[in-house]
């Protein structure tokens, strides 16, 4: 059996300045154990029993998240870890959250915690020093979860931006496809408008039909469903009267742009019968294809949207200093980069803005991180259709913000710890990252406060701003 001696025990840092008969104590109620590299020392879910001291090598811990293993902690014999580690004194861990692995070749004492009470009562000040190195222990690991809850919350925002933007660049590629079929397809009903003898008179006002109707199309009184299909079936009808081929999608684009069959008969009289099917395929062409620029340039208008949002709502080119803000336009760049979360659960937003709102001097940024985790949580909190109804209200000193949900409300139980450090609800990954806790902090700096107010089917965070701000 190998024999420890005091003089290596005393190399752990934690255990560097006890006097010689508390070592001795330690040696005599600890168990010695040896690790080769890559051993399992720790293992999920079991019992956590010991608080073991590091002789030689590196422990590697790894939470278990989910069911996956995430790195989050070496300990080794340092002035911060002190060489230290397991269940500690006071600690109220009960199994263990993660895995140990031994890093190198490892050996350590373990020490049962049903002597921690005699240690204490051996020595107290030791265990004020263990304390402080579990409370070190517990920052680091607060630390740790904070910044892979941000990566997870910048993945899943980035997913989603991703998703936001491949919907309009597949509909640009695919209409552009179409268009160039359509430009194509413009030079063979060109070369047959010809062959029919067309005079430049009669090709001048079917242009000036087109442009009438392209005019008047952003103008069009929206119709019920069945209106539109009873127009299409007039169209075609009176197509057909005139044996027209494909009278059904000649229709739908002619109803589309509100072509009526009196312009129709109108252009039918101006030309020669047999030049009238060739006509009215051209002008269905022309007008597609102008409904398919209208398109491409409603999606790239899209993405340009996205962009600025995205750019506005990470305040991008700007110094964290405090800044004028539009808080109507950043609430409305978090909401459409939130859009596809919304979308996923087919909730309604209902805006109730202040009409004379002031801009608020603020670090855009952080502030800007509140109204993503506050609307993120409601939606969160939310079933499919549910609502949230966002309200401001406006004075000369205060702004206020109200983000109201419909869901099933915060447990009174957990109401009042909703704004502890690291307090979730959510499994690690589905959250901002940032917690309500630095919501609270946010609102802090920017001299402002914040509170809720839950009972079922109604939760709701009302922030106050000032429209004024000291700079810290």
């Amino acid at each position: 059996m190998t024999t420890i001696t005091i003089d290596e025990l005393r190399k752990v840092v934690a255990l560097s300045d006890l006097p010689g008969q508390n070592l001795q104590w330690i040696l005599d109620h600890s168990e010695y154990h040896e690790y080769s590299e890559g051993g399992l020392i720790a293992k999920y879910g079991d019992p956590a029993e010991v608080m073991w001291f590091l002789l030689e090598g590196k422990i590697s811990f790894y939470m278990n998240i989910n069911g996956r293993q995430v790195y989050y902690y070496t300990f080794e014999n340092s002035s911060a870890i002190g060489g230290v580690g397991g269940l500690m004194p006071y600690s109220r861990m009960k199994t263990y959250p993660g895995y140990s692995y031994a890093n190198g070749h490892v050996k350590l004492l373990r020490l049962h915690k049903d002597y921690f009470l005699e240690l204490e009562q051996l020595n107290p000040d030791f265990i004020q020093k263990l304390i402080g190195y579990m409370t070190e222990r517990a920052r680091s690991f607060a630390t740790t979860k904070l910044q892979y809850e941000k990566v997870n919350a910048l993945g899943n925002l980035a997913a989603g931006i991703a998703h936001e933007l491949n919907n309009p660049a597949a509909a640009i590629n695919s209409t552009s496809n179409e268009l160039s079929k359509r430009l194509d397809r413009n030079y063979e009903l060109t070369e047959k408008l010809i062959q029919c003898n067309m005079t430049t008179k009669q090709i001048q006002n079917i242009r000036a039909l087109v442009q009438k109707k392209e005019t008047e199309s952003t103008n069009l009184k929206k119709r019920s469903v069945m209106q539109r299909l009873g127009n299409e079936d007039e169209i075609e009808e009176w197509l057909d009267d005139k044996n027209v081929p494909e009278s059904g999608g000649l229709a739908e684009t002619f109803s589309e742009f509100g072509i009526s069959t009196e312009e129709l008969e109108k252009l039918s009289a101006n030309v020669e019968k047999n030049a009238f099917i060739s006509v009215v395929q051209w002008l269905d062409n022309l007008l597609s294809s102008y409904k398919i620029i209208k398109d491409l340039g409603e999606a790239s208008s899209r993405i340009s949207h996205l962009v600025g949002a995205i750019k506005s709502h990470v305040h991008m080119d700007q110094s964290n200093e405090l800044q004028p803000t539009d808080i109507h336009q950043d609430i409305e760049n978090t909401l459409t980069l939130l859009g596809y979360k919304l979308r996923e659960k087919s909730i309604t937003v209902k805006k109730i803005f202040c009409e004379s709102v002031p801009e608020i001097p603020a670090y855009v940024g952080e502030l800007n991180q509140v109204w993503t985790n506050i609307i993120d949580n409601a939606i969160f909190a939310l079933q499919k259709n549910g609502e949230i109804v966002i309200e401001t209200t406006c004075n000369s000193e205060y702004m206020n913000v109200k983000i109201i949900d419909n869901g099933s409300g915060i447990s009174p139980e957990i109401l009042s710890r909703i704004f502890d450090p690291f307090f979730t609800t959510k499994k690690m990954g589905e959250g901002t990252g940032i917690g309500l806790d630095l919501v609270q902090r946010i609102i802090k700096r920017h001299n402002g406060n914040i509170k809720v107010d839950s009972r079922p089917g109604r939760t709701e965070f009302s922030i106050d701003l000032p429209t004024t701000i000291k700079k810290d």
